[in-house]
């Protein structure tokens, strides 16, 4: 697709899982993108696409006027900003859509604010699937200036939604994370309880669906479940960080979550066994606590 004059230049840091499919939809939208990676190999997949390949991040946003990352965690989203500080332009905007914790996005926003460049927080859910079909979930953090200014960008890869200031977006995803994390925890119980007492946990999947019980999780990762397949999507490893950066955030706002307590050491207790199998292996760890007790027949398939 052919480049716009009046589109800002857009620099894509973090070419994995994720940031792939987020930068080709930026592509495909027209808009010059340069893409860096620490793995350069996953840049350079998006030169069929149009993009513009860097060795460094400071390269990378030499003319940038929005800098997107996609990175592994708050930690690595610093050391990136940092090396690409000397070549980023005064007045650009960095929008990290990358999930960190609600402190680490706040003190973000005061590094670059003292430079006079933007910042917004704008973690996303829906996975690989919404990264690929442009329909994630995009929770923003920030000014209402600097939204205004990020909205047509975003909506390239989504639906933004503008939650407050700086921090929020990180706040909402952990929110988001949350449900997930229980919902799943309790498909897995569900499943299991069914097969454990005789009933067929498949049958039992489908009578419960369409009532109050339906729900995205129990369409996608029940089945997932039903057939054992915990290949990646989201991993157990980042559902683990999640929950604990929840936890994290709710002793900073002064409020106990006891059942988030619970589902973060179901995650906890299989985080160094399948740390990249998908998070609907929350069912193994519960099968662990109930040894002799399996949903199904057919052998796990993992990564």
């Amino acid at each position: 697709m052919s480049v716009s004059k009046s589109l800002p230049a857009i620099t894509f840091l973090g070419i994995g899982l994720m940031g792939k499919p987020m930068a080709g939809r930026l592509l495909q939208a027209g808009y010059k993108l340069t893409a860096w990676n620490r793995t350069h190999a996953k840049a350079e997949v998006l030169l069929s696409l149009g993009a513009r390949v860097a060795a460094t991040p400071a390269e990378a946003v030499a003319d940038a006027d929005v800098i997107i990352t996609m990175l592994e965690a708050g930690p690595v989203v610093r050391q990136v900003i940092e090396a690409a500080m000397p070549a980023l332009r005064r007045g650009s905007l960095v929008i990290d859509m990358s999930s960190t914790r609600q402190s680490e996005a706040q003190d973000m926003n005061r590094l670059l604010a003292e430079c006079g460049i933007g910042f917004m927080d704008a973690p996303v859910s829906g996975g690989v699937v919404g990264a690929e079909a442009g329909t994630l979930a995009i929770m923003a953090g920030g000014s209402t200036s600097d939204f205004a200014r990020a909205v047509p960008v975003l909506a390239a890869m989504g639906r933004p939604v503008h939650v407050g200031p700086a921090g929020c977006g990180q706040l909402a995803k952990l929110c988001n994370q949350l449900i997930v994390g229980g919902t799943l925890s309790i498909v897995a119980e569900a499943l299991l309880l069914a097969q454990a007492g005789g009933a067929d946990p498949a049958a039992v999947r489908n009578a419960i669906r369409g009532g109050f019980a339906e729900s995205r999780i129990l369409e996608v990762h029940g089945q997932r479940m039903l057939d054992r397949n915990f290949l990646p999507g989201g991993q157990v490893k980042s559902q683990t960080k999640d929950l604990e950066n929840i936890l994290i955030a709710a002793t900073a706002a002064g409020v106990q979550l006891p059942v988030t307590t619970l589902v973060m050491q179901l995650y906890r207790s299989i985080a160094d066994v399948v740390p990249n199998a998908d998070q609907s292996a929350a069912l193994l760890a519960l099968e662990r606590r109930n040894p002799g007790k399996r949903v199904g027949q057919a052998p796990d398939k993992l990564p």
